[in-house]
């Protein structure tokens, strides 16, 4: 079931507000390419541990046999993005893939399937493995699996 309740607005980042509204105002039509590499990207909606409110989120569109990934790097910033910890207290989210929408479970993944998944992300979009050096986390990533 697609999540209900409250949109928060966009952040005030210029990019990432045009994109989700873009997004949003088209349904999926526009706004499926990172504005700054022209790369493809998914709409990933979570609700906010604290505010309870839904928040949109462009992420580089990392897939695999209907599985999507989402990678916390936030450039290679000391703090993980605020989404990671969101799915980490609710593992419901939905993803956007151009007109496509669909609900997926998010499960934070170690070890083998992590290293598995990084190459994938490494290949999708390769300045993640640059971010990874700028910051002394361990970048998180988490499979988008569809609820079936």
């Amino acid at each position: 079931m697609p999540l209900q309740g409250e949109y928060a607005p966009p952040p005030n980042v210029d990019w990432i507000r045009d994109q989700v509204e873009t997004w949003s105002r088209t349904g999926g039509r526009e706004g499926t390419r990172h504005a700054q590499t022209g790369l493809p990207v998914v709409i990933v909606i979570n609700r906010g541990a604290r505010s309870g409110k839904l928040h949109r989120t462009p992420l580089m569109r990392v897939e695999h046999d209907g599985v999507y990934l989402a990678v916390g790097s936030r450039g290679g910033a000391p703090q993980n993005p605020r989404w990671v910890g969101n799915i980490r207290a609710d593992d419901h989210v939905e993803v956007w893939d151009g007109t496509e929408r669909g609900d997926y479970f998010a499960r934070e993944i170690h070890g083998d399937e992590r290293a598995q998944w990084w190459e994938r992300a490494v290949a999708a979009y390769p300045p993640y493995a640059e971010y990874q050096t700028r910051t002394d986390r361990l970048i998180p990533l988490f499979v988008l699996e569809p609820q079936t």
